[in-house]
C-alpha cells in the first residue's frame, strides 16, 4: 500500500476543471484488506474517506476532504465463470475489451466515453442508448465492497441491498471488485448521417423503439443534427467501412483539433458561434461501417467541456428539445457544443435515473474555456425546463439539486437512505456533494 501526504503541489482536478481538493492524505491501496483497515482507522478518529478513479465526473461526486483512494493498484481480471466475469474496481472501461476478448466476450453496452473506471461508471449511473439497454450498472451481477464499519461485504441479485449497491453513489462502501452479466462479442453496423433537426426530434421516438442503439446531436442555432443508429451483428460480421485515413480525419482532426480550434474562435467572438455551428452542420456527411462493438461505440474525446445531463419520461423529449431550442434562442446564448440525445430501458436500481421508467437522456455541454458565468446561465435555463417534467440529474454531471427534489422524483429514495444508515452509519464516505443531494 502507498501513501502520500498531499500538498498543494497535488491539488485533484476533474477532467472537465469542474471540480477539485487538496485531501489530506492519498493513499494507493492493492487489496480489499488493505483498504478496510484504512476504513476502520479513518472512521475511529471521525474522518473521511473518497474513492477515485478517472476524474470524469463533472461534479464534485469524488471530491475528498481527507483521505482519498485511487484505485490504480486495483486493476484487472479476477475471474471468468461463463459469461459471468469480474473485475478489479479500479479497471477502466477501456482496458475491458483485452480482458474479455480471449473469452469471447463483450460488454452489453456501452456510452461513448471509456475512460472511467468501472466502479467510477456504474456508482454514476453512465450509460448508453437504446431502448432494450439500461446503464452500465445494470450488467452488474454481484459486487464486493468494505463498508463503513471495515467489513468486507459482497452482495448480489438475491440479497435486499443488491439494487442500492450496484448504484450507490460511493455512500455505500469502497467498490473492491465488481462481477458483470457479460454476452458473447459481437460487432455493430452504424450508420450516421446528416438530419434536419426538426426531423431528427419529430423522428426520435419511432427511431429510438426500431433500432438496436439511436442517439442523435441538435447544433444550437441551426437546424442541422447528426444521426446515429447501430444494429448489432455477429462477431463474424465482416469488418467495412471508411479507411483508416477517412475515420482519422472524421474523428481524431475533424472531431478533436478542428472543432477545439472553433471552439477557441466562438469563445473569443460569441457572435460567430451561429455561423460556426451553421459551417459545422452543412459540412456532416453520411457514413456507414462496421466494426467491433467498442470500437463503435466509444469515441475519443479531446476537447474539454463542462456537461449536465438529465433522465426524463421518454415521450417527453421532443417537447423538452423544442423548448430548449427556443430558450437559447430566446436567452441569446450563444453555444458551441451540440446537445446530445439517448434513451434507455427502465431498471429497478433504487438510485439509476431510469429506475422504474423507460428513460429519454439530453446532456448539453459548454467548452471548458467559456464564460462560466454564462455557462452555468445555460446550464440553469436548460435544468428548469428539464426538471418541469421530473427530470433526474446524471450522479457525476452538474446540477443544482438537494436531497429534497430528489426524493420527489426517486420512489425509493428513503429506502436508499434507510440502506446507506445501515452501511455507513458513520457517515465515513461522506462529502458535501452526498450531503446535498442525501441529506445528510
Amino acid at each position: 500500500m502507498k501513501a502520500t501526504t498531499a500538498s498543494p503541489a497535488d491539488r485533484w482536478r476533474n477532467w472537465g476543471g469542474t471540480a477539485s481538493c487538496t485531501p489530506n492524505r492519498v493513499i494507493s491501496p492493492s487489496s480489499a484488506e488493505e483498504i478496510a483497515t484504512i476504513v476502520r482507522e479513518t472512521a475511529e478518529r471521525g474522518g473521511t474517506v473518497k474513492t477515485v478513479g478517472a476524474g470524469h465526473s463533472f461534479s464534485p461526486i469524488a471530491v475528498a476532504d481527507d483521505v482519498q483512494l485511487e484505485l490504480s493498484g486495483l486493476r484487472g481480471l479476477v475471474g471468468v465463470d461463463g459469461k459471468q466475469v469480474t473485475l478489479k474496481a479500479g479497471t477502466h472501461l477501456h482496458e475491458i475489451p483485452a480482458l474479455l476478448a480471449p473469452h469471447g466476450l463483450a460488454m452489453a453496452n456501452l456510452g461513448d466515453v471509456d475512460r472511467q473506471t468501472i466502479a467510477g461508471a456504474t456508482s454514476t449511473g453512465t450509460h448508453g442508448t437504446g431502448l432494450a439497454f439500461g446503464g452500465i450498472a445494470t450488467q452488474i451481477a454481484a459486487v464486493t465492497l468494505v463498508d463503513g464499519t471495515g467489513e468486507i461485504v459482497r452482495l448480489g441479485p438475491e440479497d435486499p441491498d443488491f439494487p442500492a449497491a450496484a448504484l450507490g453513489l460511493g455512500s455505500l462502501g469502497v467498490l473492491v471488485e465488481i462481477t458483470l452479466n457479460c454476452v458473447d462479442d459481437f460487432r455493430l453496423h452504424a450508420v450516421e448521417g446528416p438530419a434536419s433537426a426538426t426531423e431528427a426530434i419529430e423522428g426520435f421516438l419511432d427511431r429510438v423503439a426500431a433500432a438496436d442503439h439511436h442517439e442523435f446531436y441538435l447544433f444550437p442555432h441551426t437546424d442541422c443534427a447528426l444521426v446515429k443508429t447501430n444494429t448489432r451483428l455477429p462477431a463474424d460480421a465482416a469488418v467495412s467501412g471508411p479507411s483508416g485515413f477517412r475515420r482519422y480525419l472524421d474523428d481524431e482532426l475533424l472531431s478533436n483539433k478542428v472543432f477545439r480550434l472553433l471552439c477557441e474562435i466562438g469563445r473569443r467572438a460569441p457572435g460567430l458561434v451561429p455561423k460556426i455551428n451553421a459551417f459545422a452542420g452543412r459540412s456532416l456527411s453520411a457514413r456507414e461501417l462496421t466494426d467491433a462493438s467498442t470500437k463503435v461505440f466509444v469515441s475519443n474525446r479531446d476537447v474539454r467541456f463542462r456537461e449536465m445531463e438529465y433522465a426524463i419520461p421518454l415521450e417527453d423529449v421532443p417537447d423538452a428539445l423544442r423548448e430548449i431550442r427556443s430558450m437559447i434562442d430566446r436567452r441569446g446564448y450563444r453555444v458551441s457544443f451540440p446537445i446530445e440525445v439517448r434513451a434507455a430501458a427502465a431498471d429497478d436500481l433504487m438510485l439509476s435515473t431510469a429506475s422504474g421508467r423507460t428513460s429519454g437522456y439530453i446532456a448539453v455541454h459548454r467548452y471548458h474555456r467559456d464564460d462560466p458565468a454564462d455557462s452555468d446561465a445555460y446550464f440553469a435555463d436548460v435544468e428548469a425546463i428539464l426538471t418541469a417534467v421530473g427530470g433526474r440529474p446524471h450522479w457525476g454531471k452538474m446540477h443544482t439539486r438537494d436531497a429534497e427534489y430528489l426524493r420527489s422524483v426517486y420512489p425509493r429514495f428513503d429506502e436508499f437512505l434507510s440502506v446507506r444508515d445501515r452501511f455507513d452509519p458513520s457517515r465515513v464516505f461522506a462529502n458535501g456533494y452526498l450531503r446535498r443531494v442525501l441529506g445528510d
